[in-house]
């Protein structure tokens, strides 16, 4: 993405913080640090932090061996090296202190690793720390133009790796063997990605596989997977018979997770809370008598992690606004039978929910 892009970012990171009153913000190498530079140096045991204080330009504190490759690869331009006998958190110290003259709270990015944030807080023991999470939650929530896009290039790559694999199932192969063809063909089309693959009962755990059964005919085959293109994921899942005729049953099953996704698809307006998205799906499994088996909430957030906020979850009353992707994958897992889930990938538009991905049809 062009500098202009992450020039944005950084200016409403610095709105964000200065609304909730907040001084500054360290975020160690995560998605939300990739989201503020364009690039993600990956965590070790050497401390990398990039430190944006509410008035000036952010900078990068990591190894000296390291500065070329920040400056180079991400859109910092001061990036501040340590040497490997010196003290990291003591250079961290006179940088917040250049950069924000005064102690006062600091947003820490919420995966940073505990130790590394026991350190950062004694050498900075004059100043106070929150959990950054309201800020960079509310940066990365509603995506802009050219993050959908990325999202929906990603959701071709996968949609079109699916259906070829489901072409290639032949008896005899195993979950394993399906999942490392669906990655292969994901990497043709120019993609790193993957995904569950469940067979029959398996299919049954929302989170199972893969196993070491072989693939027979007339059975259940659930795929469940994803790729990312330039920072950005995308997650299908896809439920089918292998065979000559779908039995009834699954037949059943099926188009009634179809209709619950309908449901909640159609419900979807700006400001539509994500528990009423929740709700809608559920109430038709629960009239169709297979409320208890739809054991997990509706759908997540989708973006630079796989799984992010918003979530579509009983309990969750935030209104979806125009800008925010989400999953929608209802599904109904019988144990020692077979599970049905259907997902989508869906975006809140001014109007109602488009669907980025091609749906499957009804049975």
């Amino acid at each position: 993405m062009p500098p202009e892009v992450f020039a944005r970012r950084l200016d409403r990171a610095r709105a964000e913080l200065e609304a909730r009153k907040l001084d500054c913000l360290i975020a160690t190498p995560s998605t939300n640090y990739e989201y503020l530079t364009g690039y993600n140096p990956g965590r070790s045991e050497r401390l990398i932090a990039l430190i944006v204080p509410l008035r000036g330009g952010p900078a990068v504190v990591c190894p000296s061996f390291e500065v070329e490759r920040i400056k180079r690869h991400g859109v910092i331009a001061d990036a501040r090296g340590w040497e490997e006998e010196g003290d990291p958190y003591a250079l961290v110290r006179d940088t917040v202190r250049r950069l924000a003259p005064r102690a006062g709270t600091i947003a820490l990015e919420s995966s940073t690793g505990y130790q590394t944030s026991l350190r950062l807080a004694a050498a900075l023991s004059g100043w106070k720390f929150v959990d950054a999470a309201p800020v960079t939650e509310r940066l990365r929530i509603v995506k802009a133009p050219e993050e959908i896009a990325l999202i929906r290039r990603a959701i071709e790559i996968t949609q079109a790796a699916m259906t070829a694999t489901f072409a290639q199932l032949a008896v005899g192969m195993t979950e394993r063997d399906v999942a490392r063809l669906l990655s292969r063909e994901m990497q043709q089309r120019g993609a790193e990605g993957g995904g569950l693959v469940q067979f029959g009962p398996s299919s049954a755990l929302p989170h199972g596989g893969p196993a070491a059964a072989a693939l027979e005919r007339e059975t259940v085959v659930l795929i469940d997977c994803g790729c990312r293109v330039r920072g950005y994921e995308s997650d299908i899942t896809r439920t089918a018979w292998f065979g000559d005729s779908p039995a009834a049953e699954f037949r059943k099953v099926f188009n009634v997770v179809h209709d619950a996704q309908s449901a909640a698809m159609e419900l979807g307006r700006p400001g539509t809370p994500c528990q009423d998205m929740d709700r809608a799906a559920r109430k038709v499994i629960a009239a169709a008598g297979y409320g208890p088996f739809f054991t997990h909430r509706l759908g997540h957030g989708l973006g630079m992690d796989g799984h992010e906020p918003p979530y579509l979850v009983e309990g969750n009353a935030l209104g979806l606004e125009p800008g925010m992707v989400f999953t929608d994958e209802p599904g109904i897992y019988q144990l020692g039978k077979f599970g049905v889930r259907i997902e989508d990938d869906c975006v809140m538009t001014a109007s109602g929910v488009e669907v980025l991905s091609q749906r499957a049809s009804k049975l």
